[in-house]
């Protein structure tokens, strides 16, 4: 079927991006309990999407989404504010969504989906930020890490 107009890129370069999530190592963010895999992240957008994986008993920091976020239940559960969250459940944090700690009640795998940062806290003020370029910074840390083991 012919379409009224030309809707070819414009740049040729345009590809689909491909990650194999069973490819990539785990990098571990709080020791013993918390890990991630970077599926990927967009220095244009701020977009970024990981693989988390907590065991029972993780707990994450207060934090404010300085933009929307969506979260998919793989497998296990998550205390998030007053709500359980298991298996097969999807969760859209709002854009200025702020909440306490949010913790694994069983081994849990989740895929999250940033639209941009996460600003954290406790009583004192801030205490850290992760977006892209802590993503990008983290993967390449565990990319020399890897190297220099080999």
């Amino acid at each position: 079927m012919a379409l009224p107009q030309d809707i070819s890129p414009v740049n040729s370069e345009l590809a689909d991006a491909l990650t194999r999530s069973s490819e990539l190592d785990w990098i571990e963010t709080t020791p013993g309990t918390g890990f991630m895999k970077i599926l990927w992240f967009s220095s244009e957008t701020g977009r970024w999407a990981v693989l988390f994986r907590w065991k029972k008993g993780h707990v994450a920091r207060a934090h404010k989404h300085l933009t929307a976020a969506q979260a998919f239940i793989l497998s296990g559960k998550l205390q998030v504010r007053d709500g359980v969250y298991e298996a097969g459940d999807f969760l859209h944090e709002a854009n200025g969504m702020v909440h306490g700690e949010t913790t694994a009640l069983e081994d849990t795998d989740y895929l999250f989906i940033c639209d941009g940062p996460i600003l954290y806290f406790d009583d004192n003020g801030f205490t850290d930020y992760l977006g892209w370029e802590q993503l990008q910074r983290m993967q390449e840390t565990a990319n020399r890490e890897k190297a220099a083991a080999e």
